[in-house]
């Protein structure tokens, strides 16, 4: 059999890097030689985070449309041709088999080329409510890999499997790494922990609430391990200062922490509720109201409605957070049904039935 090529693109946060590295480490455990090529956006985090995860990544000169009038959003037409023009001149010397795209400003224009030119490819689109970019691209796309039912009405329904959200594999099997995490975060372990997630930029309205609520945790003998986003680092890293908090800008072990948390409180972008939903750990869901489409919102509303999580909503935090946390806390039987119900909704198994899917088209 030839050597295989795969090219992906998804970046922008750390939602859409994720599942195409996580994608990327299976097509790799199945096709031991194939060769891998990461594109994204080339002021973003991904040319970081892509190469740390060991694969060579090129950028694209490209950002996407502000809500506002702004000089960027008057480059626009000029990125979007050097970008259309770049992902040409890279499909032509890399020759993939399959492009796959898993979100973010990058993935427009190389599976827009790719597709044009014949070449099969996947997007994966992680929300409940499609972004704008995979909505145009789901037109021409062979496979969209899908996390949420009900998604007719953006793709073409033949297109579609439904696969969940690739997660990391470090995270599924958690249960037996309580100690470690303990040490590794110097915790105490006769204390709750509470674990905070911002996601990977960190969340203005997340952060308040937490410097608000520190004394009250303390009170409460709940340990905190607060990610506030490197944006946000600066401004609350002096409540590190107290025994019982822990401020991170980044976590690094994603599997630990999860493993040493009691509760979760966390933004409910698509990655993030699919990681969740396999630790089974208590969950207060809020969503950010800054999204397109308010999917963050519908993204949680999925779980609450199978009574898998807790959400409040911004603007309900000063009212109500105090009253559900603390209710939470107090009532075991209720952190039990939640972490019982939200593991019932996890497909641990996403990376592998998208990869199925990408290894279809090759054999084509």
């Amino acid at each position: 059999m030839k050597k295989l090529k795969f090219i992906l693109s998804g970046g922008g946060t750390g939602g859409h890097i994720y599942p195409a590295i996580a994608i990327a480490n299976e097509l790799k455990s199945r096709f031991p030689d194939a060769e891998f090529l990461f594109v994204g956006a080339q002021d973003k985090m991904e040319m970081q985070k892509v190469p740390q995860a060991g694969y060579p990544i090129k950028g694209l000169w490209i950002a996407g449309l502000q809500r506002r009038i702004t000089f960027d959003n008057a480059l626009f037409p000029i990125k979007l041709v050097d970008s259309l023009m770049k992902s040409r001149s890279i499909i032509k010397e890399f020759k993939p088999d399959v492009v796959i795209g898993t979100g973010g400003f990058a993935s427009g224009p190389l599976l827009q080329v790719a597709a044009l030119r014949g070449i099969p490819t996947v997007i994966q689109e992680q929300n409940s409510y499609p972004g704008i970019t995979n909505k145009l691209l789901g037109k021409k796309a062979n496979k969209i890999c899908v996390a949420y039912d009900n998604l007719e009405r953006f793709f073409p329904s033949g297109k579609m499997a439904l696969t969940g959200n690739p997660i990391r594999q470090d995270i599924i099997e958690i249960e037996d790494k309580k100690d470690e995490a303990v040490q590794y975060f110097n915790l105490d372990a006769d204390k709750k922990t509470l674990l905070v997630l911002g996601g990977s930029l960190g969340a203005r309205r997340v952060n308040q609430l937490i410097a608000k609520e520190i004394l009250a945790f303390a009170a409460q003998n709940v340990q905190v391990i607060w990610q506030c986003g490197k944006l946000y680092y600066e401004e609350y890293k002096h409540f590190g200062e107290n025994a019982n908090i822990q401020v991170l800008s980044f976590i690094d072990r994603m599997d630990l922490v999860y493993a040493a948390a009691d509760f979760v409180i966390s933004r409910a972008g698509a990655s993030s509720v699919s990681e969740l939903c396999a630790v089974g750990k208590p969950v207060i869901f809020i969503p950010s109201p800054n999204v397109a489409e308010d999917h963050q919102t519908k993204n949680a509303q999925a779980i609450v409605d199978k009574k898998g999580a807790l959400m409040i909503k911004e603007k309900e935090l000063d009212t109500q957070f105090n009253k559900m946390f603390n209710d939470l806390l107090a009532n075991d039987a209720m952190q039990n049904e939640l972490s019982e119900n939200i593991r019932k909704l996890a497909k641990i198994h996403a990376t592998q039935d998208i990869v199925d899917e990408i290894v279809k088209l090759v054999k084509l």
